[in-house]
């Protein structure tokens, strides 16, 4: 492997780290009970699409120069932090014990929430940066 490619292959291992532990630290401070919403996972994964969000518009300045940091911060840590994995088990834990609307509101609400904070994010990068 190519040193380039070793160095990038780094970044996203360091970053998906980081962004592990910290999605733990917040079901940690956001503990949910088995039979309740799961309101850590949607607020990791709403805040992450923000924080892509405001990403893309930051990096779509940058070119070439912010692809480590699309790998690093991208890739790596909302990549580690943000789950559809958790997403899709805490949906069909709500459905096995038939909770018909806290499986919809959660499993829709994510997905509008989420495309809402991207698009914020972006917005928000490019109005400070443009």
């Amino acid at each position: 492997m190519r040193w380039g490619a070793m160095f990038n292959v780094l970044l996203v291992a360091l970053g998906g780290g980081l962004g592990a532990a910290a999605r733990f630290g917040v079901s940690l401070a956001i503990p949910v009970r088995a039979d309740g919403w799961p309101l850590s996972t949607f607020l990791i994964n709403v805040s992450g699409s923000l924080v892509i969000g405001l990403l893309a518009g930051w990096l779509s300045t940058r070119g070439e120069a912010g692809e480590p940091w699309r790998l690093f911060l991208g890739v790596g840590v909302l990549g580690g932090f943000t789950t559809f994995s958790a997403y899709s088990l805490e949906t069909m834990r709500m459905i096995e014990r038939s909770d018909w609307l806290g499986a919809s509101t959660y499993s829709i609400g994510s997905v509008f929430a989420g495309l809402a904070a991207v698009a914020i994010g972006i917005a928000l990068a490019k109005r400070v940066l443009g």
